[in-house]
């Protein structure tokens, strides 16, 4: 039986207005498939790299990577959840933007009566690249010194409070003196308003000349050369977004030069392969929030129908916090 649906799609790559509102038929679930209504809806930088053609997609398609909602039938095989139970997932294909949605029931968990939709929709791609981050990835311990660039967006907020919570002591970057105050409230032990200041040159004095044990920077081409300056000897380098532009070719001479430093570019559907990982990282996150270790602050909310001005706002740096995007 098909359904009407609302999904927004593009036909072209370019700014937001290529973003279209349509009326879509949403079928029944085949064999390891699950039909939802969607409930709320995650907005992602990695969305404008779709509608921009930076990350190769197929056209016609849809955007958007997470969302929460109530499971409305349910495929052959498929034993993880039941019609009516709340869900939500992260990965798969672009497609999220979207009232009614067919998806593999592989991401897609149960989520607990403390996480609320909205929560979910707004944390489960965010909130799980932060917990492979810093916990699978970087293995950040208590007593280190890290450096979060852009600390005051959707990710840099839960990153700031995760590690926090496993006792390292976090040095943050942003853009505005509103953004800073933001990012202190969730945490932050030393503030740097990139915008006036020279990151690593800060992050030395900060730490007394030795640097920082790790960065996260999901801006890109604007802040590379300054995060690796922040590095220590045999620092991390993780590379996760590119906000501002991809870093592009890497000169792996200055990573000598600069302290025989490490560099990754991490993706979170590189760690969250199995149903193991997923259930793995996505109970460790829920616990976080069901125990109020993160708060998942959202701080704009659009209808679904308005997703291009929520694109225009998230490029012009006018957004802080996460954004959902209701059907």
């Amino acid at each position: 039986m098909s359904i009407k649906a609302q999904a927004i799609r593009i036909d072209s790559f370019g700014g937001p207005e290529v973003l279209q509102l349509r009326e879509v038929e949403v079928g029944d679930p085949g064999p390891g498939e699950i039909r939802l209504r969607q409930t709320a809806i995650g907005l992602n930088y990695i969305d404008t790299y779709y509608r921009t053609g930076l990350y190769p997609l197929a056209l016609p398609n849809g955007l958007g990577s997470e969302a929460a909602g109530i499971v409305e039938a349910v495929g052959e095989g498929v034993t993880t959840c039941s019609p009516g139970d709340r869900v939500a997932y992260s990965g798969g294909p672009p497609g999220a933007y979207a009232s009614h949605r067919i998806v593999s029931a592989l991401p897609v968990v149960k989520l607990p009566d403390g996480v609320s939709d909205e929560v979910a929709a707004a944390a489960m791609l965010k909130g799980g690249t932060v917990e492979f981050l810093v916990e699978r990835c970087a293995k950040v311990e208590a007593g280190q010194t890290v450096l979060v660039q852009a600390a005051a967006g959707g990710v840099g907020l839960l990153l700031v409070q995760w590690l926090k919570h496993i006792g390292a002591r976090v040095i943050a970057t942003a853009g505005s003196p509103e953004k800073l105050a933001l990012a202190k409230t969730y945490g932050a032990d030393e503030l740097i308003d990139y915008s006036h200041e020279a990151v690593g040159v800060r992050v030395r004095e900060l730490t007394d000349g030795v640097g920082v044990a790790t960065v996260f920077d999901g801006v890109g081409k604007a802040t590379w050369e300054g995060s690796l300056d922040s590095l220590r000897k045999r620092g991390l380098m993780v590379s996760f977004g590119n906000a501002s532009g991809p870093v592009g070719q890497i000169d792996f001479a200055s990573l000598a030069r600069k302290g025989s430093l490490f560099a990754t570019r991490p993706t979170m559907f590189d760690y969250y392969v199995t149903r193991e990982d997923i259930e793995t990282g996505t109970s460790r996150l829920f616990e976080l929030i069901s125990s109020g270790v993160l708060d998942v602050r959202i701080d704009q909310r659009y209808p679904l129908a308005d997703a291009a001005q929520a694109h225009r706002d998230l490029e012009a740096r006018r957004t802080t916090g996460s954004t959902v995007l209701l059907p």
